[in-house]
């Protein structure tokens, strides 16, 4: 199960909405081995694409060593769908490299009336996809 503040969710829906019609994405770290989400980084979609996200390369780089420095790792990876439901896509399965992660998707495809709104999380591990509940707490 995730559980995440509703500041947290709040943030990762507005970015998804802002950067509509093209995919939002980003990373939520919080502390080694402690499994919270702790300190929201939106990121650039360098693809720029309404179907397809891609960290920039140099940025993920950059977010990588800052968690280190910071004992922190990538508790959320998320990113929005604009035009289908939050499930991850073959590509979204090949590209889940953080077996600890949890992989939160949003559907801004309500935006366009092409569905309702959807906030999902999945753990992706060597392909296999699971969902898992939600749970949006005040704080922890």
């Amino acid at each position: 199960m995730l559980t995440i503040t509703q500041a947290l969710y709040d943030q990762i829906v507005a970015h998804a909405r802002k950067d509509h019609p093209d995919e939002a994405c980003g990373v939520i770290a919080g502390p080694v081995g402690s499994g919270r989400p702790e300190r929201f980084i939106p990121m650039l979609n360098a693809a720029r694409s309404p179907t397809f996200y891609e960290f920039d390369s140099q940025d993920l780089l950059t977010l990588y060593r800052e968690m280190d420095d910071r004992d922190e790792e990538p508790v959320v990876i998320y990113h929005s769908h604009t035009a289908t439901e939050a499930y991850p896509s073959r590509t979204d399965i090949s590209y889940a490299n953080e077996p600890g992660a949890h992989y939160v998707l949003v559907s801004t495809a309500d935006t366009d009336g092409a569905g309702e709104f959807q906030f999902r999380s999945f753990r992706i591990v060597d392909g296999e996809v699971t969902e898992e509940e939600v749970k949006v707490v005040e704080s922890y």
